[in-house]
């Protein structure tokens, strides 16, 4: 018996989103492909431990309020966890390019995490990262989880987001003392040499998919500014 298939959105390549309930977990496929699921969360939700280890509430020299952005809001895993670490007053600015996404996250979603774009500290942008960046906004921490690598996109377009161009606006919006982390599914030689060029100093944290995996296949860097 197939999984019960619950909705469908295409990104702009005309790629197929499709999400899908078995067993109790919600899944994103991709192009025919597992992309996300409710059951595997332990990187996402490392990317915000690693991201924000500075912004905890009671974390010295945590500034007195905290700005995060996330680009991707996929499952709301990360967004969930940077709201539980972050305390309050707060700002998590999402950026999220597929309308879609952002209303399962408010409609089927809600069953696995609750209410999150509610949250008053929540703040859903929708648009492409890229254009989230340079207008005199600045964070404490910017973590961004979109695509596989910059060698395994999931839409052509974002190939700019690997850019030093961007780069070099994500560090523009760094505030002092902040830090960028990306989550990738596997070793990404070609954004470490990206960061480091850009003059990232630079962390790689091996990551589960789930806390009981044998395997810690994904990663997540971390990169900070050289002043």
């Amino acid at each position: 018996m197939s999984d019960p298939f619950l909705d469908k959105t295409t990104l702009p390549d005309g790629t197929l989103l499709c999400l899908y309930k078995h067993d109790g977990d919600f899944v994103l496929e991709y192009d025919g492909l597992e992309l996300m699921s409710t059951n595997l969360t332990c990187s996402e939700r490392m990317l915000a431990d690693l991201g924000c280890a500075e912004l905890r509430e009671g974390a010295p020299g945590r500034p007195e309020h905290p700005r995060v952005l996330i680009g991707g809001l996929g499952m709301g895993f990360t967004l969930k966890r940077v709201l539980e670490l972050v305390g309050s007053p707060a700002t998590v600015d999402v950026a999220e390019l597929m309308g879609q996404v952002i209303e399962w996250n408010r409609t089927y979603l809600v069953e696995h995490n609750g209410p999150l774009l509610d949250d008053p500290r929540t703040n859903v942008i929708q648009a492409d990262l890229f254009d989230c960046l340079g207008e005199g906004d600045y964070y404490d921490a910017i973590l961004i989880d979109i695509d596989d690598t910059p060698d395994a996109l999931i839409t052509r377009d974002n190939a700019k987001l690997y850019t030093p161009i961007f780069l070099s606006l994500l560090r523009d919006s760094l505030n002092p003392g902040g830090c960028l982390a990306y989550w990738m599914a596997e070793p990404s030689p070609r954004l470490e040499k990206a960061l480091k060029k850009e003059g990232f100093h630079l962390e790689e944290h091996p990551a589960k998919p789930h806390e009981q995996s044998d395997e810690a296949r994904h990663r997540i860097y971390v990169a900070r500014p050289v002043y």
